[in-house]
């Protein structure tokens, strides 16, 4: 029983994996098509990162510029998979 549940999760969990991929796939490919989208989410992340190490606050903003940004790279995600799922 133990054996035929872990066969059954396994070949959900993959076959859940093949339209993960096929979904980041296209994502790619708007990525690619909109590389100016692609350009600001690398740049938001840098920055991210940037200020995640910085030993100042920025004068008390950033917490709420990492925040922002977060938020902004998020956004910038959705559309490219909106954008993804329309060309379907």
């Amino acid at each position: 029983m133990k054996k035929s549940v872990i066969v059954a999760a396994t070949a959900l969990v993959l076959g859940g994996a093949g339209s993960w991929v096929a979904a980041a796939q296209t994502v790619r490919t708007e990525a690619a098509t909109h590389p100016r989208i692609a350009a600001a989410i690398r740049e938001l992340e840098g920055a991210i990162s940037y200020m995640e190490a910085a030993p100042h606050d920025f004068g008390g903003h950033k917490a709420a510029a990492i925040r922002d940004s977060r938020a902004a790279v998020a956004q910038l995600r959705l559309a490219l998979a909106y954008r993804a799922r329309q060309d379907r």
